[in-house]
């Protein structure tokens, strides 16, 4: 199948309804994998299933849009880093993955098996990856001021550089017409970190709040009866 069938299926109304069975057979046996290791309970998808929603929610307010895509948004990134910080890497993750395959049913623009995987379930998935960093710095030098530079925050730059870089090479690969004289690689970088940085800094900024993250530590507490 050419790119350009490819792209038209996707786009058709088959193409969603065939995108929507799989996603949801392939979240199906994700969450049957992680419940027999025991991952997941009742509160640990409701959870994951709010944050996914605000996630969705809060990419429709888009502070910078850019032309080629991708935009600076309100935090939407950080909801599904925070069930990985909650609920550890694999809950992360596969909230991420569950992000990415909605996305994709949401507003698709697929033009390639790999551009989908890396722009959507592996895209989403990465911001997951804020579960192994939970526990990082958890005695911080700023906690005496009553900031917590800690092992979310940690998580969230190692999260969203993860984002970027599924971005970047997706980009590079396969949008590398929109670079024109540029050098490819440096364009994709560049452009994507464009958006991936703002929205990294403004984030930071809000998680830096004192009265944000006890906030958020109030609602972590719950993470042992989840465990």
């Amino acid at each position: 199948m050419s790119v350009e069938r490819f792209s038209e299926f996707f786009m058709s109304p088959a193409g969603i309804g065939v995108t929507v069975v799989v996603c949801c057979v392939v979240l199906i046996m994700m969450a049957g994998i992680f419940y027999r290791k025991k991952e997941f309970n009742a509160r640990v998808l409701t959870c994951s299933a709010v944050c996914i929603a605000l996630s969705v929610l809060l990419s429709n307010v888009k502070i910078i849009h850019m032309p080629q895509g991708g935009s600076v948004t309100a935090f939407s990134m950080l909801f599904i880093v925070l069930v990985g910080y909650w609920f550890g890497p694999a809950s992360g993750i596969l909230a991420g993955v569950a992000r990415g395959l909605l996305d994709m049913t949401i507003d698709p623009f697929i033009i390639h098996p790999m551009q989908l995987l890396l722009d959507y379930p592996l895209g989403f998935g990465v911001l997951g990856i804020s579960g192994f960093f939970r526990n990082t710095l958890r005695n911080n030098t700023l906690a005496s001021t009553g900031i917590k530079f800690d092992g979310l925050c940690v998580g969230y730059i190692a999260a969203a550089l993860a984002r970027w870089f599924m971005s970047f090479l997706s980009g590079f690969v396969f949008f590398a017409e929109y670079a024109g004289d540029q050098n490819p690689v440096i364009y994709s970088a560049v452009y994507n970190m464009s958006y991936i940085l703002p929205e990294i800094v403004l984030t930071l900024i809000i998680l830096l709040v004192p009265a944000f993250r006890n906030a958020v530590d109030y609602a972590a507490r719950g993470r042992r009866a989840a465990a």
